[in-house]
């Protein structure tokens, strides 16, 4: 009756469990596997019947053993289903969770991370199953309101800043030149290093083309330009009915008159345009009002969402080893797997 399957990004089952998904983001995606890690990738199906739960995860090694963990790839993903709610039979979740033990065994697998999806209710899934942590907010702008109710939303000195940019002559277009990429590409380099960013976020030029161009998702670069030239951008993915907000840069120059605003609405114009139901602006550091980054993404919308992570220690007994061996001092920490801190 239920059945249980891995597959590698090279399967092309993968891609059609993704596109028979109620719901699924970029980040769900055999492309955004290959290109956003250098290890393996695995999907762990369960299936009932004509019903699937499939989970993404990327395969790491723990250096200095023969040990492996399993977490998720930069972003929001977390499981995947048919199903809208993820209703499957406390049967169906217990055999998943059982075969999902077993490979995880049997390969050294000692424990499971994943971001979770904002936008998706996959908490059902963990039912007994690890546990499953609530951390910060995200913003969210819901596109099946109306324009009018979606800018009623806005804080007040947004909707003025954002007319003063037109006003001033501030245009945002999509890039589709290789030129208009590659200086976006610099001013998102010159971003990166002016909030000091980790060497993760600097993504190849190489990196930036594939993304733009892949067959899995659609992506639009939208850039400001002032004067003929951009100096702010964005790139947005457009799934079934998920836009997000991926990678973005200012130029020091104008930052202070803050063009991003102008390119996130645009982006939600031609979210609507699309038929899509979300633009997800995700969150900020912390996910509070304090945090700059945040209040930036809420001045566009008050419909907040949770963001959450999965954790599970498959194997107690070598996790317990392997935070003693790393001389772990605070086993209180919430950070995951401790052994890793």
């Amino acid at each position: 009756m239920y059945s249980f399957e891995i597959l590698d990004v090279g399967n092309p089952r993968w891609e059609e469990l993704i596109n028979a998904s109620y719901i699924y983001d970029f980040h769900h995606t055999p492309f955004y596997h290959r290109i956003d890690n250098s290890y393996k990738s695995l999907l762990f199906v369960g299936q009932d019947k004509t019903d699937f739960v499939a989970i993404p995860l990327v395969l790491r090694p723990i250096e200095g053993t023969e040990l492996f963990d399993l977490t998720s790839v930069y972003g929001y993903c977390g499981p995947i289903s048919n199903r809208l709610d993820f209703s499957f039979s406390d049967g169906f979740l217990a055999f998943f969770k059982d075969k999902f033990d077993a490979y995880c065994l049997k390969n050294n697998i000692v424990s499971a991370f994943s971001r979770l999806h904002a936008l998706i209710d996959q908490h059902t899934v963990f039912a007994g199953f690890g546990d499953v942590q609530l951390l910060n907010k995200t913003i969210s702008i819901d596109l099946t309101l109306s324009l009018e109710e979606q800018r009623k939303q806005y804080r007040k000195s947004n909707k003025s800043e954002i007319n003063q940019l037109r006003k001033k002559g501030f245009v945002v277009e999509e890039a589709k030149s290789s030129g208009d990429i590659e200086q976006f590409v610099d001013i998102y380099y010159e971003t990166m290093r002016r909030v000091d960013a980790s060497p993760y976020y600097y993504f190849t030029k190489e990196y930036f083309n594939e993304f733009l161009d892949n067959s899995q998702f659609k992506s639009k670069l939208l850039v400001a330009k002032y004067d003929g030239q951009i100096v702010a951008g964005a790139i947005f993915t457009m799934t079934d009915k998920i836009m997000q907000y991926h990678l973005a840069g200012t130029t020091e120059d104008f930052i202070r008159l803050t063009p991003m605003k102008l390119v996130l609405d645009e982006a939600r114009l031609l979210g609507n345009e699309l038929g899509l139901e979300y633009l997800h602006l995700g969150g900020g550091v912390g996910g509070s009002d304090e945090d700059s980054l945040f209040r930036f993404k809420s001045g566009f919308s008050k419909d907040f969402k949770q963001f959450a992570v999965w954790k599970y220690i498959v194997d107690p007994v070598k996790y317990g080893m392997l935070v003693e061996q790393n001389n772990v001092k605070d086993k209180e920490s919430c950070f995951f797997p401790l052994y890793r801190s």
